[in-house]
């Protein structure tokens, strides 16, 4: 009798547990996109960094994120996220059942180290995944992604080395292999899901090394590059632009630091 009891109370258990699977996955499913008002609700979130804070009104994530498409449960890439900014609203976007992968390699986690610790110690930033490789090895895997972001660290890629011999800044390395980069992004993701791609916005009149010498990118070539890979753009911001921006600055320059004149494009992955 006693085993008896005890074979139905973990059937019940296990009986319990499925129907609770299901529930979560039928909501994630029947879900409504994330758009511009889950991001504020994202954004007003109780103890949020106060970096993130003053960096909220130029970044302006209620108008990027949107560009996702995603639903709460999403797994979603933060490529290059460096300090983590996107990533932790993406987290509070996606939810509990979601999953954020925040991307670095060594270079961009040294970058945003001060921003890192602050948001991971002593603190919950949500389901966020730290996810570090060498050099521009994304490590992915194929079609685990719901959706990609890159901001401000595409042109990063097409950077030519170069060092200060006293006189000038010589190159003293190549740029990356940008179609192997671009084509593990577009591995990883699902069919149909979308890459979005904010990037400061580089003069079309100078020549490209000119362009990413001041850590910008010509909008025409991301559009070319990421489409030459497969993907198709089909969606577009102009929340970030600024036409006081004339485009002949460093993007470190504290004249135009955190007021570039910005793109956002937003690309789908073949739906098959």
């Amino acid at each position: 009798m006693r085993c008896e009891l005890q074979q139905c109370f973990t059937l019940l258990a296990f009986v319990a547990a499925v129907l609770s699977w299901t529930s979560v996955v039928a909501a994630e499913i029947g879900a409504a996109e994330i758009d511009a008002a889950a991001v504020r609700t994202a954004m007003s979130a109780q103890g949020r960094l106060p970096d993130d804070l003053a960096r909220d009104s130029r970044s302006k994530p209620a108008a990027v994120i949107p560009l996702l498409h995603i639903v709460p449960g999403a797994k979603v890439v933060d490529i290059f996220g460096s300090g983590g900014y996107y990533s932790e609203l993406l987290a509070g976007a996606v939810g509990a059942g979601g999953e954020v992968w925040l991307h670095n390699n060594d270079g961009f986690e040294a970058w945003g180290i001060n921003g890192l610790r602050d948001r991971f110690d002593k603190r919950d930033p949500g389901n966020i995944n730290r996810h570090t490789r060498s050099g521009i090895n994304l490590n992915l895997g194929e079609e685990t992604m719901d959706a990609a972001i890159i901001v401000m660290a595409l042109h990063d890629i097409y950077v030519i080395p170069k060092r200060y011999n006293g006189e000038e800044y010589v190159p003293v390395g190549r740029p990356a292999n940008a179609r192997y980069f671009l084509e593990q992004i577009y591995d990883a993701l699902k069919p149909g899901s979308r890459f979005v791609v904010v990037e400061h916005a580089g003069d079309p009149m100078m020549q490209g090394e000119e362009v990413f010498d001041l850590h910008r990118m010509v909008e025409a070539k991301a559009r070319s590059e990421v489409e030459g890979v497969g993907f198709r753009l089909v969606e577009s911001s102009d929340a970030l632009r600024n036409p006081k921006d004339d485009r002949s600055m460093i993007v470190f320059d504290s004249d135009i630091k955190g007021q570039t004149d910005r793109f956002v494009l937003s690309f789908e992955k073949s739906p098959n």
